[in-house]
């Protein structure tokens, strides 16, 4: 039977007391291909951008003959994987407990595997969080943690011809050989997020379906950091009727830690999965920051996504760096290649300025107070509590 906790770190100070570790699951750094999406719903969320958004993209096709392509263009995250494994250890250090941590970036194992040859990081599990094809509309993404080192690289090569070939028959074939692996986890990652907008209903449909062809295969599903109260209220709700394990999964792609964590007894990545798998035993600890109105957060997010930091190594310390696109011959490159005379023209720069203001001072703290939704924490608290 599944066992799982949650608690909160704001009602109990002491939550973490007679744990041993804490474990985040579930981050993403510079290694991971973001895409533009959130643009085009900033520019739709906040009518005053989206003419700057519109006018942006016609300027670039007239001016400099490239057509904006969300589809083909990338950005990445700010914090190098040191930077990220660095950051999720200080927060699970502060609570006294022993930190570890799982770092998935999309659909690769860079970040882990150059972790590897850092003293301070060598014992990090080799992680990814897949997209996988599914139902000929949309992918889930699952976190598969803890590949076999000695493997890992073979792992992928199954793992990307299967999205390049996909068939959901197939899927359930490699996530049984997965489970296979005695040491290895796999995470359902906010399974109740219509991210590919296939609408709610046919979305909750797929993930029940889903469910119940690869359950077996599947170890617990994600209470996700960075996704609202509602949702992960939801997968609350879903986990019982599978009896499925729920776990934490911060998503963090900035540089606020993980908003959430696991506590555990156990003192390595393998003994987690074990707890995990065999004790079916899960205690979620959510942080401080997810308290925060979910919209201030997402700003805040986007906020990090497009800050500069003078202070991070190259290629990661302006947002142009981080932002690739392809350029007039369909090359992807970083926007530094491609801007004219190597510098974002004024309209984009007062586009950015614009955005960024929103994450300043007074409007920040306008919206923040705007979006406050303390009925609805009330309500979540309310129910964990009964």
């Amino acid at each position: 039977m599944a066992n799982s906790t949650i608690n909160y770190l704001w009602l109990d100070q002491k939550a973490a007391k007679g744990f041993r570790s804490g474990v985040s699951l579930h981050s993403h750094t510079n290694q991971s291909m973001e895409t533009l999406d959130f643009l085009a719903n900033l520019g739709n969320q906040y009518p005053l951008i989206r003419p700057l958004i519109s006018r942006l993209e016609r300027r670039s096709k007239s001016v400099h003959g490239v057509c904006i392509d969300y589809a083909k263009s990338y950005w990445t995250p700010p914090m190098t994987p040191k930077l990220a494994y660095d950051l999720e250890s200080r927060q699970i250090e502060n609570l006294d407990v022993a930190p570890m941590v799982s770092i998935t970036d999309h659909d690769n194992i860079k970040a882990p595997m150059l972790l590897r040859t850092v003293p301070s990081a060598r014992t990090i599990p080799v992680s990814v969080e897949w997209s996988a094809p599914y139902g000929g509309v949309q992918s889930f993404h699952l976190g598969i943690h803890n590949l076999p080192s000695a493997r890992a690289a073979d792992w992928m090569r199954v793992l990307e011809d299967f999205t390049a070939n996909p068939s959901d028959g197939e899927l359930t074939q490699i996530l049984a050989a997965l489970h296979q692996e005695p040491n290895v986890l796999v995470v359902f990652n906010h399974p109740m997020w219509d991210l590919y907008l296939v609408g709610q209903e046919k979305h909750e449909f797929l993930v029940n379906e889903f469910i119940q062809k690869n359950g077996t295969w599947l170890h617990a599903l994600e209470l996700n950091g960075l996704r609202h109260w509602d949702e992960n209220r939801a997968v609350r709700c879903l986990a019982p009727q599978w009896n499925m394990l729920l776990i934490s999964g911060g998503d963090r792609h900035g540089v606020e830690p993980n908003a959430n964590i696991n506590l555990t007894d156990a003192t390595s990545f393998t003994e987690f999965v074990h707890e995990i798998r065999r004790q079916k035993k899960s205690n979620v600890l959510f942080m401080p920051q997810y308290a925060e109105p979910w919209k201030h957060r997402i700003l805040q997010s986007t906020m990090d996504a497009i800050r500069n930091y003078p202070e991070f190594p190259q290629g990661s310390r302006t947002w142009d760096e981080r932002v690739y696109h392809p350029d007039a011959q369909g090359v992807v490159r970083p926007l530094t290649e491609i801007w004219p005379k190597g510098r974002a023209p004024r309209a984009i720069g007062w586009t950015i300025a614009m955005v960024q203001l929103l994450g300043k001072g007074p409007v920040s703290g306008g919206l923040r107070i705007a979006w406050s939704d303390s009925q609805k924490l009330r309500l979540a608290l309310g129910e964990q509590e009964a």
